[in-house]
Protein backbone atom coordinates (compact mmCIF):
# COMPACT_ATOMS: atom_id res chain seq x y z
CA UNK A 1 0.00 0.00 0.00
CA UNK A 2 3.03 2.27 0.36
CA UNK A 3 3.27 3.31 -3.33
CA UNK A 4 -0.46 4.08 -3.35
CA UNK A 5 -0.13 6.23 -0.22
CA UNK A 6 2.87 8.04 -1.69
CA UNK A 7 0.93 8.64 -4.90
CA UNK A 8 -1.97 10.21 -3.03
CA UNK A 9 0.40 12.34 -0.96
CA UNK A 10 2.21 13.47 -4.12
CA UNK A 11 -1.02 14.56 -5.73
CA UNK A 12 -2.27 16.33 -2.61
CA UNK A 13 1.10 18.07 -2.22
CA UNK A 14 0.91 19.45 -5.74
CA UNK A 15 -2.79 20.18 -5.72
CA UNK A 16 -2.34 23.89 -5.04
CA UNK A 17 -0.57 24.24 -8.35
CA UNK A 18 -2.83 22.14 -10.50
CA UNK A 19 -6.33 22.17 -9.04
CA UNK A 20 -7.33 25.43 -10.68
CA UNK A 21 -6.86 25.99 -14.37
CA UNK A 22 -5.84 29.57 -13.74
CA UNK A 23 -3.27 28.43 -11.19
CA UNK A 24 -4.59 29.15 -7.69
CA UNK A 25 -2.07 30.31 -5.10
CA UNK A 26 -2.10 29.13 -1.49
CA UNK A 27 -3.49 32.49 -0.46
CA UNK A 28 -6.40 32.11 -2.90
CA UNK A 29 -7.05 28.63 -1.55
CA UNK A 30 -7.35 30.00 2.00
CA UNK A 31 -9.68 32.69 0.75
CA UNK A 32 -11.76 30.03 -0.95
CA UNK A 33 -12.11 28.11 2.33
CA UNK A 34 -13.13 31.30 4.15
CA UNK A 35 -15.71 32.22 1.52
CA UNK A 36 -17.07 28.72 0.92
CA UNK A 37 -20.60 30.02 0.80
CA UNK A 38 -19.92 32.96 -1.49
CA UNK A 39 -21.92 33.10 -4.71
CA UNK A 40 -18.87 32.40 -6.84
CA UNK A 41 -18.02 29.30 -4.85
CA UNK A 42 -21.58 27.97 -4.86
CA UNK A 43 -22.42 28.54 -8.52
CA UNK A 44 -19.14 28.62 -10.42
CA UNK A 45 -16.22 27.01 -8.66
CA UNK A 46 -16.57 23.27 -8.07
CA UNK A 47 -14.04 20.53 -7.42
CA UNK A 48 -15.46 18.39 -4.62
CA UNK A 49 -16.44 14.72 -4.66
CA UNK A 50 -20.08 15.80 -4.92
CA UNK A 51 -19.31 18.00 -7.91
CA UNK A 52 -17.70 15.04 -9.65
CA UNK A 53 -20.69 12.81 -8.82
CA UNK A 54 -23.17 15.34 -10.18
CA UNK A 55 -21.02 15.80 -13.31
CA UNK A 56 -20.84 12.05 -13.97
CA UNK A 57 -24.53 11.37 -13.30
CA UNK A 58 -25.71 14.43 -15.24
CA UNK A 59 -23.46 13.72 -18.21
CA UNK A 60 -24.21 9.99 -18.34
CA UNK A 61 -27.89 10.20 -19.19
CA UNK A 62 -29.32 12.96 -21.36
CA UNK A 63 -31.26 12.66 -24.62
CA UNK A 64 -30.59 8.91 -24.63
CA UNK A 65 -33.25 8.67 -21.93
CA UNK A 66 -35.82 9.36 -24.66
CA UNK A 67 -34.50 6.62 -26.97
CA UNK A 68 -34.25 3.78 -24.42
CA UNK A 69 -37.96 2.82 -24.75
CA UNK A 70 -37.30 2.31 -28.48
CA UNK A 71 -34.32 0.11 -27.57
CA UNK A 72 -36.61 -1.95 -25.32
CA UNK A 73 -38.98 -2.43 -28.26
CA UNK A 74 -36.03 -3.72 -30.29
CA UNK A 75 -34.64 -5.94 -27.50
CA UNK A 76 -37.69 -7.01 -25.53
CA UNK A 77 -38.30 -6.24 -21.84
CA UNK A 78 -35.96 -8.81 -20.27
CA UNK A 79 -32.99 -8.19 -22.59
CA UNK A 80 -33.45 -4.43 -22.21
CA UNK A 81 -33.16 -4.58 -18.42
CA UNK A 82 -30.27 -7.09 -18.45
CA UNK A 83 -28.25 -5.08 -21.00
CA UNK A 84 -28.71 -1.90 -18.95
CA UNK A 85 -27.37 -3.55 -15.79
CA UNK A 86 -24.57 -5.35 -17.67
CA UNK A 87 -23.29 -2.34 -19.61
CA UNK A 88 -23.79 -0.04 -16.61
CA UNK A 89 -21.47 -2.18 -14.48
CA UNK A 90 -19.00 -2.64 -17.36
CA UNK A 91 -18.94 1.11 -17.97
CA UNK A 92 -18.29 1.76 -14.26
CA UNK A 93 -15.36 -0.67 -14.34
CA UNK A 94 -13.70 0.92 -17.38
CA UNK A 95 -14.26 4.40 -15.85
CA UNK A 96 -12.42 3.06 -12.79
CA UNK A 97 -9.56 1.87 -15.05
CA UNK A 98 -9.34 5.33 -16.63
CA UNK A 99 -9.14 6.93 -13.17
CA UNK A 100 -6.37 4.50 -12.13
CA UNK A 101 -4.34 5.30 -15.25
CA UNK A 102 -4.80 9.03 -14.65
CA UNK A 103 -3.48 8.71 -11.08
CA UNK A 104 -0.55 6.62 -12.35
CA UNK A 105 0.34 9.17 -15.04
CA UNK A 106 0.02 12.16 -12.76
CA UNK A 107 2.03 10.51 -9.99
CA UNK A 108 4.89 9.69 -12.36
CA UNK A 109 4.94 13.20 -13.81
CA UNK A 110 4.86 14.90 -10.42
CA UNK A 111 7.79 12.79 -9.29
CA UNK A 112 9.61 14.36 -12.28
CA UNK A 113 8.55 17.81 -10.96
CA UNK A 114 6.26 18.44 -13.95
CA UNK A 115 3.80 21.23 -13.21
CA UNK A 116 0.24 21.21 -14.56
CA UNK A 117 -0.40 24.85 -13.78
CA UNK A 118 -2.73 26.28 -16.46
CA UNK A 119 -2.82 22.86 -18.13
CA UNK A 120 -5.72 20.38 -18.15
CA UNK A 121 -4.60 16.76 -18.42
CA UNK A 122 -6.52 14.81 -21.06
CA UNK A 123 -6.94 11.11 -21.84
CA UNK A 124 -4.66 11.09 -24.90
CA UNK A 125 -1.87 12.65 -22.80
CA UNK A 126 -2.28 9.91 -20.20
CA UNK A 127 -1.95 7.29 -22.95
CA UNK A 128 1.13 9.01 -24.37
CA UNK A 129 2.79 9.27 -20.96
CA UNK A 130 2.19 5.62 -20.09
CA UNK A 131 2.36 3.83 -23.46
CA UNK A 132 3.94 6.14 -26.05
CA UNK A 133 3.02 8.31 -29.07
CA UNK A 134 1.12 5.65 -31.06
CA UNK A 135 -1.35 5.21 -28.23
CA UNK A 136 -1.69 8.97 -28.02
CA UNK A 137 -2.68 9.08 -31.71
CA UNK A 138 -5.24 6.28 -31.30
CA UNK A 139 -6.71 7.78 -28.14
CA UNK A 140 -6.88 11.26 -29.64
CA UNK A 141 -8.58 10.04 -32.83
CA UNK A 142 -11.26 7.97 -31.10
CA UNK A 143 -11.88 10.36 -28.22
CA UNK A 144 -12.21 13.47 -30.39
CA UNK A 145 -14.42 11.75 -32.97
CA UNK A 146 -16.69 10.34 -30.27
CA UNK A 147 -17.01 13.69 -28.47
CA UNK A 148 -17.62 15.41 -31.80
CA UNK A 149 -20.53 13.11 -32.61
CA UNK A 150 -21.67 13.22 -28.99
CA UNK A 151 -22.09 16.97 -29.42
CA UNK A 152 -23.84 16.41 -32.75
CA UNK A 153 -26.33 14.07 -31.06
CA UNK A 154 -27.19 16.68 -28.41
CA UNK A 155 -27.87 19.24 -31.13
CA UNK A 156 -30.09 16.81 -33.05
CA UNK A 157 -31.95 16.02 -29.82
CA UNK A 158 -32.61 19.72 -29.16
CA UNK A 159 -34.33 20.09 -32.54
CA UNK A 160 -36.22 16.80 -32.12
CA UNK A 161 -37.56 17.78 -28.69
CA UNK A 162 -38.57 21.41 -29.30
CA UNK A 163 -40.63 20.24 -32.28
CA UNK A 164 -43.10 18.66 -29.84
CA UNK A 165 -43.81 22.09 -28.34
CA UNK A 166 -43.63 24.22 -31.49
CA UNK A 167 -44.03 22.48 -34.85
CA UNK A 168 -44.39 25.71 -36.83
CA UNK A 169 -40.70 25.40 -37.66
CA UNK A 170 -39.19 22.20 -39.04
CA UNK A 171 -36.46 20.32 -37.18
CA UNK A 172 -33.68 21.53 -39.47
CA UNK A 173 -34.52 25.17 -38.72
CA UNK A 174 -34.53 24.39 -35.00
CA UNK A 175 -31.06 22.83 -35.46
CA UNK A 176 -29.79 26.14 -36.87
CA UNK A 177 -31.22 27.99 -33.87
CA UNK A 178 -29.92 25.64 -31.20
CA UNK A 179 -26.52 25.43 -32.87
CA UNK A 180 -26.15 29.15 -32.23
CA UNK A 181 -27.38 28.74 -28.63
CA UNK A 182 -25.00 25.87 -27.85
CA UNK A 183 -22.08 27.88 -29.24
CA UNK A 184 -22.24 29.98 -26.05
CA UNK A 185 -20.57 27.07 -24.18
CA UNK A 186 -17.27 28.46 -25.47
CA UNK A 187 -17.43 30.91 -22.55
CA UNK A 188 -17.33 28.16 -19.87
CA UNK A 189 -13.59 27.75 -19.11
CA UNK A 190 -13.43 24.19 -17.70
CA UNK A 191 -15.23 21.48 -15.74
CA UNK A 192 -14.55 23.47 -12.55
CA UNK A 193 -17.23 25.85 -13.73
CA UNK A 194 -20.04 23.35 -14.28
CA UNK A 195 -20.99 23.12 -10.59
CA UNK A 196 -24.49 24.63 -10.77
CA UNK A 197 -25.10 23.27 -14.27
CA UNK A 198 -24.37 19.67 -13.22
CA UNK A 199 -26.68 19.98 -10.24
CA UNK A 200 -29.51 21.46 -12.29
CA UNK A 201 -28.92 19.03 -15.16
CA UNK A 202 -29.38 15.98 -12.95
CA UNK A 203 -32.57 17.48 -11.51
CA UNK A 204 -33.88 17.97 -15.05
CA UNK A 205 -33.21 14.40 -16.17
CA UNK A 206 -34.71 13.09 -12.92
CA UNK A 207 -37.93 15.00 -13.58
CA UNK A 208 -38.04 13.85 -17.22
CA UNK A 209 -37.41 10.19 -16.38
CA UNK A 210 -40.17 10.07 -13.79
CA UNK A 211 -42.50 12.08 -16.02
CA UNK A 212 -42.05 9.42 -18.73
CA UNK A 213 -42.74 6.61 -16.27
CA UNK A 214 -45.77 8.19 -14.59
CA UNK A 215 -47.30 9.59 -17.81
CA UNK A 216 -47.00 6.20 -19.53
CA UNK A 217 -48.66 4.41 -16.61
CA UNK A 218 -51.47 6.99 -16.33
CA UNK A 219 -51.99 6.94 -20.10
CA UNK A 220 -52.38 3.17 -19.93
CA UNK A 221 -51.72 0.65 -22.65
CA UNK A 222 -52.83 1.68 -26.13
CA UNK A 223 -55.46 -0.40 -27.83
CA UNK A 224 -54.21 -3.71 -29.24
CA UNK A 225 -50.72 -3.10 -27.89
CA UNK A 226 -48.16 -5.76 -28.83
CA UNK A 227 -44.74 -6.54 -27.32
CA UNK A 228 -43.17 -8.75 -29.98
CA UNK A 229 -39.48 -7.87 -29.50
CA UNK A 230 -36.99 -9.24 -30.19
CA UNK A 231 -37.93 -10.12 -33.76
CA UNK A 232 -34.87 -9.32 -35.92
CA UNK A 233 -31.15 -9.60 -35.20
CA UNK A 234 -30.55 -6.19 -36.80
CA UNK A 235 -32.96 -4.52 -34.41
CA UNK A 236 -31.74 -6.55 -31.43
CA UNK A 237 -28.10 -5.49 -31.76
CA UNK A 238 -29.08 -1.93 -32.70
CA UNK A 239 -30.92 -1.69 -29.38
CA UNK A 240 -28.02 -3.28 -27.51
CA UNK A 241 -25.51 -0.80 -28.92
CA UNK A 242 -27.76 2.13 -27.96
CA UNK A 243 -27.52 0.88 -24.37
CA UNK A 244 -23.74 0.47 -24.83
CA UNK A 245 -23.75 4.14 -25.86
CA UNK A 246 -25.92 5.07 -22.86
CA UNK A 247 -23.36 3.85 -20.34
CA UNK A 248 -20.33 5.00 -22.34
CA UNK A 249 -20.44 8.59 -21.19
CA UNK A 250 -17.11 8.44 -19.40
CA UNK A 251 -15.00 9.80 -22.26
CA UNK A 252 -14.62 12.97 -20.14
CA UNK A 253 -13.51 11.11 -16.99
CA UNK A 254 -9.97 12.51 -17.04
CA UNK A 255 -11.16 16.10 -17.43
CA UNK A 256 -13.66 15.69 -14.57
CA UNK A 257 -10.94 14.16 -12.37
CA UNK A 258 -8.52 16.95 -13.17
CA UNK A 259 -11.14 19.48 -12.07
CA UNK A 260 -11.30 17.83 -8.63
CA UNK A 261 -9.36 19.19 -5.69
CA UNK A 262 -8.44 15.62 -4.70
CA UNK A 263 -8.61 13.44 -7.85
CA UNK A 264 -7.62 10.25 -6.01
CA UNK A 265 -11.10 10.23 -4.44
CA UNK A 266 -12.75 9.68 -7.82
CA UNK A 267 -12.32 5.88 -7.92
CA UNK A 268 -15.89 4.76 -7.14
CA UNK A 269 -17.77 7.94 -8.04
CA UNK A 270 -18.78 6.74 -11.50
CA UNK A 271 -20.23 3.51 -10.09
CA UNK A 272 -22.29 5.47 -7.55
CA UNK A 273 -23.47 7.76 -10.35
CA UNK A 274 -24.44 4.74 -12.46
CA UNK A 275 -26.48 3.22 -9.62
CA UNK A 276 -28.50 6.44 -9.44
CA UNK A 277 -28.88 6.54 -13.23
CA UNK A 278 -30.43 3.03 -13.09
CA UNK A 279 -33.30 4.55 -11.08
CA UNK A 280 -33.97 6.86 -14.03
CA UNK A 281 -33.38 4.69 -17.08
CA UNK A 282 -34.99 1.38 -16.09
CA UNK A 283 -38.40 2.52 -14.72
CA UNK A 284 -38.97 5.03 -17.54
CA UNK A 285 -38.04 2.62 -20.35
CA UNK A 286 -40.07 -0.23 -18.83
CA UNK A 287 -43.18 1.94 -18.34
CA UNK A 288 -43.14 3.51 -21.81
CA UNK A 289 -42.51 0.16 -23.51
CA UNK A 290 -45.33 -1.43 -21.46
CA UNK A 291 -47.73 1.32 -22.58
CA UNK A 292 -46.86 1.59 -26.28
CA UNK A 293 -45.10 -1.66 -27.19
CA UNK A 294 -44.11 -2.07 -30.85
CA UNK A 295 -45.26 1.46 -31.76
CA UNK A 296 -41.88 2.58 -30.39
CA UNK A 297 -40.10 0.89 -33.30
CA UNK A 298 -41.19 3.81 -35.49
CA UNK A 299 -40.88 6.49 -32.79
CA UNK A 300 -37.30 6.98 -31.63
CA UNK A 301 -38.30 9.83 -29.30
CA UNK A 302 -40.59 8.77 -26.45
CA UNK A 303 -42.10 12.28 -26.29
CA UNK A 304 -43.78 11.70 -29.66
CA UNK A 305 -46.18 9.08 -28.23
CA UNK A 306 -47.15 10.77 -24.97
CA UNK A 307 -50.17 13.11 -24.98
CA UNK A 308 -49.45 16.83 -25.04
CA UNK A 309 -49.74 18.40 -21.60
CA UNK A 310 -48.08 21.06 -19.48
CA UNK A 311 -46.06 18.31 -17.79
CA UNK A 312 -44.75 17.08 -21.16
CA UNK A 313 -43.94 20.64 -22.19
CA UNK A 314 -42.03 21.12 -18.93
CA UNK A 315 -40.09 17.89 -19.55
CA UNK A 316 -39.24 19.01 -23.10
CA UNK A 317 -37.99 22.41 -21.90
CA UNK A 318 -35.93 20.86 -19.10
CA UNK A 319 -34.38 18.38 -21.52
CA UNK A 320 -33.51 21.23 -23.89
CA UNK A 321 -31.64 23.01 -21.11
CA UNK A 322 -29.96 19.76 -20.10
CA UNK A 323 -28.88 19.08 -23.68
CA UNK A 324 -27.21 22.49 -23.71
CA UNK A 325 -25.29 21.41 -20.58
CA UNK A 326 -24.38 18.01 -22.08
CA UNK A 327 -23.27 19.72 -25.28
CA UNK A 328 -20.84 21.71 -23.14
CA UNK A 329 -19.63 18.54 -21.40
CA UNK A 330 -18.89 16.83 -24.73
CA UNK A 331 -17.42 19.91 -26.36
CA UNK A 332 -15.17 21.20 -23.56
CA UNK A 333 -12.49 18.48 -24.08
CA UNK A 334 -12.57 19.32 -27.80
CA UNK A 335 -12.07 22.98 -26.91
CA UNK A 336 -9.01 21.99 -24.82
CA UNK A 337 -7.52 19.96 -27.69
CA UNK A 338 -8.07 22.80 -30.15
CA UNK A 339 -6.53 25.34 -27.72
CA UNK A 340 -3.44 23.16 -27.39
CA UNK A 341 -3.16 22.81 -31.17
CA UNK A 342 -3.25 26.58 -31.78
CA UNK A 343 -1.23 27.48 -28.66
CA UNK A 344 -4.04 29.23 -26.75
CA UNK A 345 -4.44 26.78 -23.86
CA UNK A 346 -2.41 28.87 -21.40
CA UNK A 347 -4.33 32.07 -22.20
CA UNK A 348 -6.10 33.44 -19.11
CA UNK A 349 -8.55 35.69 -20.95
CA UNK A 350 -11.96 33.99 -21.16
CA UNK A 351 -12.99 36.12 -24.15
CA UNK A 352 -9.87 35.28 -26.17
CA UNK A 353 -10.27 31.58 -25.45
CA UNK A 354 -13.96 31.73 -26.38
CA UNK A 355 -13.11 33.34 -29.70
CA UNK A 356 -10.45 30.70 -30.37
CA UNK A 357 -12.92 27.90 -29.58
CA UNK A 358 -15.65 28.94 -32.04
CA UNK A 359 -14.26 26.98 -35.05
CA UNK A 360 -14.91 23.74 -33.09
CA UNK A 361 -18.68 24.36 -33.11
CA UNK A 362 -19.01 24.81 -36.89
CA UNK A 363 -18.41 21.17 -38.00
CA UNK A 364 -20.74 19.98 -35.20
CA UNK A 365 -23.48 22.25 -36.48
CA UNK A 366 -22.95 21.04 -40.05
CA UNK A 367 -22.98 17.32 -39.16
CA UNK A 368 -26.19 17.73 -37.16
CA UNK A 369 -27.86 19.10 -40.28
CA UNK A 370 -26.51 16.28 -42.51
CA UNK A 371 -27.46 13.38 -40.18
CA UNK A 372 -30.62 14.36 -38.24
CA UNK A 373 -31.42 10.73 -37.42
CA UNK A 374 -32.36 10.96 -33.74
CA UNK A 375 -31.98 7.44 -32.29
CA UNK A 376 -30.19 5.48 -35.04
CA UNK A 377 -27.16 7.79 -34.82
CA UNK A 378 -26.78 6.85 -31.12
CA UNK A 379 -26.37 3.18 -31.99
CA UNK A 380 -23.93 3.93 -34.84
CA UNK A 381 -21.75 6.09 -32.57
CA UNK A 382 -22.04 3.49 -29.81
CA UNK A 383 -20.79 0.60 -31.93
CA UNK A 384 -18.07 2.34 -33.94
CA UNK A 385 -16.71 4.89 -31.45
CA UNK A 386 -17.87 4.27 -27.87
CA UNK A 387 -16.85 0.60 -28.08
CA UNK A 388 -13.20 1.56 -28.55
CA UNK A 389 -13.04 4.93 -26.78
CA UNK A 390 -14.32 3.97 -23.34
CA UNK A 391 -14.30 0.16 -23.27
CA UNK A 392 -11.58 -1.48 -25.38
CA UNK A 393 -8.81 1.15 -25.19
CA UNK A 394 -8.94 1.67 -21.37
CA UNK A 395 -8.97 -2.11 -20.75
CA UNK A 396 -6.03 -2.71 -23.13
CA UNK A 397 -4.12 0.31 -21.80
CA UNK A 398 -4.45 -0.94 -18.21
CA UNK A 399 -3.22 -4.42 -19.22
CA UNK A 400 -0.19 -3.03 -21.06
CA UNK A 401 0.70 -0.42 -18.44
CA UNK A 402 0.98 -3.08 -15.72
CA UNK A 403 2.27 -5.95 -17.81
CA UNK A 404 5.70 -5.92 -16.07
CA UNK A 405 6.18 -7.08 -12.46
CA UNK A 406 8.03 -3.83 -11.60
CA UNK A 407 5.10 -1.74 -12.84
CA UNK A 408 2.67 -3.77 -10.73
CA UNK A 409 4.91 -3.54 -7.68
CA UNK A 410 5.25 0.25 -7.95
CA UNK A 411 1.67 0.87 -9.08
CA UNK A 412 0.09 4.02 -7.66
CA UNK A 413 -3.19 2.09 -7.33
CA UNK A 414 -3.36 -1.58 -6.38
CA UNK A 415 -6.25 -3.85 -7.42
CA UNK A 416 -9.48 -2.93 -5.58
CA UNK A 417 -10.55 -4.82 -2.47
CA UNK A 418 -13.07 -6.97 -4.38
CA UNK A 419 -10.47 -8.08 -6.95
CA UNK A 420 -8.25 -10.85 -5.50
CA UNK A 421 -5.21 -10.35 -7.75
CA UNK A 422 -3.68 -8.73 -10.82
CA UNK A 423 -4.46 -11.94 -12.73
CA UNK A 424 -8.16 -11.52 -12.01
CA UNK A 425 -7.97 -7.94 -13.32
CA UNK A 426 -6.29 -9.17 -16.51
CA UNK A 427 -8.98 -11.82 -17.03
CA UNK A 428 -11.78 -9.28 -16.54
CA UNK A 429 -10.14 -6.73 -18.85
CA UNK A 430 -9.55 -9.39 -21.51
CA UNK A 431 -13.22 -10.40 -21.31
CA UNK A 432 -14.31 -6.78 -21.80
CA UNK A 433 -12.03 -6.37 -24.84
CA UNK A 434 -13.32 -9.56 -26.51
CA UNK A 435 -16.99 -8.98 -25.65
CA UNK A 436 -17.09 -5.39 -26.84
CA UNK A 437 -15.03 -6.16 -29.93
CA UNK A 438 -17.35 -9.01 -31.00
CA UNK A 439 -20.76 -7.96 -29.69
CA UNK A 440 -20.40 -4.17 -29.50
CA UNK A 441 -18.22 -3.34 -32.48
CA UNK A 442 -18.78 -6.42 -34.69
CA UNK A 443 -22.45 -7.37 -34.40
CA UNK A 444 -23.47 -3.93 -33.11
CA UNK A 445 -21.60 -2.19 -35.91
CA UNK A 446 -23.26 -4.36 -38.55
CA UNK A 447 -26.74 -3.84 -37.10
CA UNK A 448 -26.50 -0.11 -36.37
CA UNK A 449 -24.93 0.76 -39.73
CA UNK A 450 -27.55 -1.31 -41.56
CA UNK A 451 -30.25 0.64 -39.71
CA UNK A 452 -28.44 3.95 -40.22
CA UNK A 453 -28.14 3.40 -43.99
CA UNK A 454 -31.84 2.49 -44.05
CA UNK A 455 -32.64 5.90 -42.52
CA UNK A 456 -30.55 7.64 -45.19
CA UNK A 457 -32.35 5.69 -47.94
CA UNK A 458 -35.75 6.54 -46.42
CA UNK A 459 -35.29 10.16 -45.40
CA UNK A 460 -32.14 11.24 -47.27
CA UNK A 461 -29.22 13.35 -46.04
CA UNK A 462 -30.11 16.87 -44.87
CA UNK A 463 -33.63 15.60 -44.02
CA UNK A 464 -35.77 18.66 -43.33
CA UNK A 465 -37.96 17.06 -40.66
CA UNK A 466 -36.91 13.54 -39.57
CA UNK A 467 -39.82 11.32 -38.44
CA UNK A 468 -42.25 14.25 -38.44
CA UNK A 469 -45.90 13.17 -38.63
CA UNK A 470 -47.77 13.70 -41.88
CA UNK A 471 -50.75 16.08 -41.66
CA UNK A 472 -53.16 13.12 -41.69
CA UNK A 473 -51.25 11.39 -38.90
CA UNK A 474 -50.94 14.54 -36.84
CA UNK A 475 -54.41 14.15 -35.40
CA UNK A 476 -53.65 10.61 -34.24
CA UNK A 477 -50.18 11.40 -32.90
CA UNK A 478 -51.37 11.37 -29.30
CA UNK A 479 -53.44 8.25 -28.66
CA UNK A 480 -56.38 8.61 -26.29
CA UNK A 481 -55.86 7.33 -22.75
CA UNK A 482 -57.04 3.86 -21.88
CA UNK A 483 -57.44 2.92 -18.27
CA UNK A 484 -56.47 -0.72 -18.54
CA UNK A 485 -55.10 -2.99 -15.86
Amino acid sequence: MLPQKQAEEAIVTNINETEHEAGSTKEEEREQDQSMFSLKSIFWHGGSVWDAWFSCASNQVAQVLLTLPCSFAQLGMLSGILFQVFYGIMGSWTAYLISVLYIEYRTRKEKENVSFKNHVIQWFEVLEGLLGPYWKAVGLAFNCTFLLFGSVIQLIACASNIYYINDKLDKRTWTYIFGACCATTVFIPSFHNYRIWSFLGLGMTTYTAWYLAIAAILNGQVENVTHSGPTKLVLYFTGATNILYTFGGHAVTVEIMHAMWKPQKFKYIYLLATLYVFTLTIPSAVAVYWAFGDMLLNHSNAFSLLPKSRFRDAAVILMLIHQFITFGFACTPLYFVWEKVIGMHDTKSICLRALARLPVVIPIWFLAIIFPFFGPINSAVGSLLVSFTVYIIPALAHMLTYRKPSARQNAAEKPPFFMPSWTAMYVLNAFIVVWVLVVGFGLGGWASMTNFIRQIDTFGLFAKCYQCPTPAAHVAAAPPPHAHH
